[in-house]
């Protein structure tokens, strides 16, 4: 079985999610989560980049930008939502994000459902070394 990529951290990170959803519940945009997560986790004494923008390249030229809601320690990228639902296109652009990216490891967070906070773990290592090589 493979290790877990950056286990303790995640375990943080996991953690502030539900210290910001049991203050908050489900009650408040994103902008009031995203900035308590951001607390959270500096408190926690985690590097948090917030709104760090994060160079697209095609054929070794540039051709965007992405800018995630936070990074955490320069390994893990962070999108946060606060939706009744996530759809589909929201994990979609997510992990066309974290492809698109020199990060391995990303959270989709949604504070916005009702009984819970619900996150998605995405990792993207190995697809990303063979598809290098070929």
């Amino acid at each position: 079985m493979p290790e877990i990529l950056h286990k303790e951290l995640s375990y943080q990170i996991q953690g502030a999610f539900y210290d910001v959803y049991k203050t908050f519940r489900n009650a408040h945009k994103e902008s009031v989560c995203h900035n308590a997560l951001i607390e959270n986790l500096i408190n926690r004494g985690l590097k948090v980049d917030k709104n760090k923008r994060i160079d697209i390249y095609y054929q070794g030229k540039k051709v965007g930008t992405y800018i995630p809601d936070a990074t955490v320690n320069d390994l893990i990228v962070i999108e946060i939502k606060c939706k009744p639902i996530l759809l589909k296109s929201d994990i979609s652009q997510f992990w066309h994000y974290l492809k698109s990216s020199n990060y391995k490891v990303g959270y989709l967070v949604n504070f916005g459902k009702p009984g819970g906070v619900e996150f998605i773990r995405r990792v993207y290592d190995t697809a990303r070394t063979s598809a290098k090589q070929c």
